[in-house]
């Protein structure tokens, strides 16, 4: 894997608080921050090839409407 030098520009404290996790997780700093990033982009690429796979099943049903709803809110909660 190629990596690549990028700078950062964080908060005091939320740098403080994170080098003590990367310390009692025993990984350094950048390590930490890769993981987080890598699990990031994980979850992202999970829940984009899932909505396509569920928008890609919706179409294969049919629900007798072809895509036009014949009737309104009112008619379905009547009042």
């Amino acid at each position: 894997m190629e990596y690549q030098n990028v700078t950062l520009s964080l908060p005091k404290e939320v740098l403080r608080r994170a080098k003590h996790i990367a310390i009692k997780r025993g990984t350094p700093l950048s390590g930490l921050l890769t993981y987080l990033l890598e699990e990031l982009t994980r979850r992202e690429d999970e829940y984009r090839r899932a909505k396509e796979y569920h928008l890609a099943m919706l179409d294969e049903f049919d629900l007798a409407t072809k895509g036009n709803a014949t009737w309104t809110r009112g008619d379905l909660h009547d009042r």
